[in-house]
């Protein structure tokens, strides 16, 4: 049910072009792939569709439900943003939010940039995207680059894998995106802190195995973290984990109701289908 509808690229339409939408690129030349390496993918039931490639890291379920666990805000950061999935969603459901994208990985930000400027101009128009580093964020300049304490959300997908545990995929980019020692998690959490004013708040999809490395993070900077597990069925162990968490609060965590994805006869719950397909957001409680 990952509501993505792919179609092999052909020729691009000529309004399919990145030329609305600049990347601002902190690390190195951009890069670009053929359409024909690409796909057209469908997503919350058609009402955003996103170029992505055909091989590599591909956006789905695990982006949406971090977009709905978001909560509304005006000035937004999607760090680990990829082709903008879960930045873009958030961004759709919250029409008051500006959006900056941040990816490190050239190829995917120049198609978070085509994925932007794509969308409805009153979306694409609130949206930059930057090819970054999240570890130099906050601390360098130019422009959509997120400046310290300028953001009232940071959205949050960082890689899961640890290399010490994982034979790394062979290809560069799809190891770039999902590999990640749980030291670096912190490196993760501390550019989140960097960039959100007080009071913002963070929101972050992980497995449930980096528990103990992500509240040792957020431990001293944020506070009020939630905890929500999502069950891909009723009998099945939860594989994802949707953490928020506050800047600067020292109030307690709190472990919310868990997110069913489907019923044990497979058919998606009536949640899934409010966050996967409408486009709702995931309630607080």
């Amino acid at each position: 049910m990952s509501d993505g509808t792919r179609e092999p690229m052909g020729e691009a339409p000529a309004d399919d072009a990145a030329t609305d939408t600049p990347v601002t690129d902190t690390t190195a030349t951009g890069t670009t792939l053929a359409d024909a390496a690409l796909t057209d993918d469908a997503f919350l039931g058609g009402r955003l569709r996103l170029l992505q490639p055909q091989r590599g890291h591909r956006a789905g379920h695990d982006a949406l439900l971090l977009a709905a666990s978001a909560p509304e805000a005006s000035r937004a950061v999607d760090l680990g943003a990829g082709v903008g999935a879960a930045g873009l969603a958030f961004a759709a459901r919250v029409p008051a939010a500006t959006l900056t994208l941040v990816e490190i990985d050239p190829v995917l930000a120049a198609l978070a940039a085509r994925n932007a400027a794509r969308q409805t101009p009153d979306l694409g128009d609130r949206v930059g995207v930057v090819c970054a580093n999240v570890m130099t964020l906050g601390r360098s300049s130019g422009p959509d680059v997120p400046t310290a304490g300028a953001a009232d959300l940071v959205l949050m997908n960082p890689p899961f894998n640890d290399p010490a545990r994982h034979r790394a995929s062979p290809h560069a980019g799809r190891a770039l995106a999902h590999a990640i020692a749980d030291a670096d998690v912190e490196t993760w959490l501390r550019a989140a802190e960097r960039l959100l004013a007080p009071g913002g708040r963070l929101a972050l999809i992980h497995r449930p195995e980096a528990i103990e490395a992500l509240l040792a993070g957020l431990k001293g900077r944020f506070g009020a973290v939630t905890i929500r597990p999502v069950h891909p069925s009723p009998e099945a162990p939860a594989n994802r984990l949707l953490i928020g968490a506050i800047k600067g609060r020292r109030t307690p965590p709190a472990l919310l109701p868990a997110l069913v994805l489907a019923g044990s006869d497979g058919r998606p719950s009536a949640a899934a289908e409010q966050v996967l397909r409408a486009g709702g957001a995931i309630g607080p409680g």
